[in-house]
């Protein structure tokens, strides 16, 4: 997984539900956009939906910020489209605002290293930019989901990179202090930091 960081994201072409449908997606798709790509194990389990459903409600931010999301599973785009029809009260998650990829042949969670022994993925999160650079990676083991606003401080901090060429410190938030990656900026920013 850690390999695949600041490489070029692998390439994907699948059947998915996209806009409560069935569909496709491919990575052409999303060419010249930053994106955020996340794995999940399966449909209808425990901590899934509560991914599922924090990043959905999330899009608009991601959006402002011009992220699109995507989310794959080992399901068929026809499991993922009833789990869609069930409310979140009754064990489903309801409309979601992204595409989730339906890699039946596991291609995909094989190509960004996500895949068990047992075929299914991971928690693997891979922040893509706009030149389709891998520029971060985490994977959880199956128990523990992730945080949608550290991915969202994640994109903050790596477009304020790309466009300002400055680097961001432990603990940054979009608004504080950065440095430049010399070691003048280096003292600068300790200076104020004390």
């Amino acid at each position: 997984m850690s390999r695949l960081v600041g490489n070029t994201a692998p390439d994907f072409s699948s059947a998915a539900l996209v806009n409560g449908m069935p569909g496709e997606v491919k990575a052409s798709d999303y060419d010249g956009k930053w994106k955020i790509l996340f794995f999940y194990p399966l449909d209808f389990t425990f901590v899934c939906p509560t991914e599922i459903a924090a990043f959905s409600d999330a899009v608009p931010k991601f959006k402002a910020k011009g992220c699109e999301v995507i989310a794959s599973s080992v399901d068929s785009v026809f499991s993922h489209l009833a789990w869609t029809q069930q409310s979140r009260a009754d064990g489903g998650i309801g409309e979601v605002n992204f595409p989730i990829i339906a890699d039946l042949n596991k291609t995909v969670a094989a190509n960004y290293d996500v895949l068990t022994d047992d075929g299914i993925a991971l928690r693997g999160l891979f922040l893509i930019d706009d030149k389709n650079i891998i520029q971060h990676a985490t994977v959880n083991n199956l128990s523990v989901g992730r945080n949608v606003e550290e991915a969202l401080r994640l994109l903050a901090a790596y477009q304020f990179t790309a466009e300002k060429g400055e680097v961001c410190p432990a603990n940054w938030t979009e608004g504080s202090d950065t440095m430049k990656p010399d070691p003048k900026g280096s003292k600068e920013w300790f200076s104020k930091h004390k």
